[in-house]
């Protein structure tokens, strides 16, 4: 990712305080009526805050880049099978968050990283080489993506629609969104 370190550290920042929400959601343990999938999108979210953390920090990550790698194909591959298991029984979440662990893998793997001195660590903060084209193309049509998403997350979340935990989900939702299109199209440009 491109761009100021201020900026880096402020949105590593904003990141790390979604991770709040998301513990709260998953030790209050509120899941009656609610299923698995809610429960399992959940700690998603918090597995995706926590790798957003990782590729924002100009410090770096804890895990080498091949351990998120590990960790993004097993969350994208387990919610893909979930959505496809559970397509006509309203598990769009579960393809949302498919989406999202493949767009964090494609960033991980793809992505320019800010130095080749970083060994296996994941930071991506830093101007990176030029993109290649295609590299650009396909980040630039998965911002699009999340930039859809993240209007409609807030916009349902400013409605207020009930359900225990739905405003917090969608806000986060809306602000993942919003940092996943930041950085694919920071990396694309």
């Amino acid at each position: 990712m491109s761009g100021p370190v201020f900026v880096a550290w402020t949105l590593t920042a904003v990141f790390a305080a979604l991770a709040l929400p998301c513990v709260l959601r998953l030790v209050r343990l509120d899941y009656r009526g609610q299923g698995a999938a809610v429960r399992n999108g959940d700690l998603a979210e918090l597995l995706l805050v926590v790798a957003m953390v990782a590729m924002l920090s100009p410090v770096g990550g804890p895990i080498p880049a091949a351990g998120w790698q590990a960790v993004l194909v097993l969350t994208a591959g387990w919610f893909a099978v979930a959505w496809w298991k559970g397509r006509r029984s309203g598990h769009a979440a579960c393809g949302h968050h498919a989406v999202s662990a493949a767009a964090m893998l494609f960033m991980v793997t793809f992505m320019p990283h800010s130095e080749v001195s970083h060994g296996p660590w994941l930071v991506m903060s830093g101007a990176g080489a030029a993109p290649a084209l295609w590299l650009s193309v396909v980040s630039g049509a998965v911002a699009a993506y999340f930039a859809v998403d993240a209007v409609r997350a807030g916009v349902m979340a400013a409605r207020g629609e009930p359900g225990a935990g739905e405003v917090s989900r969608r806000v986060c939702r809306s602000v993942m969104g919003l940092g996943m299109g930041y950085m694919l199209l920071a990396a694309a440009l």
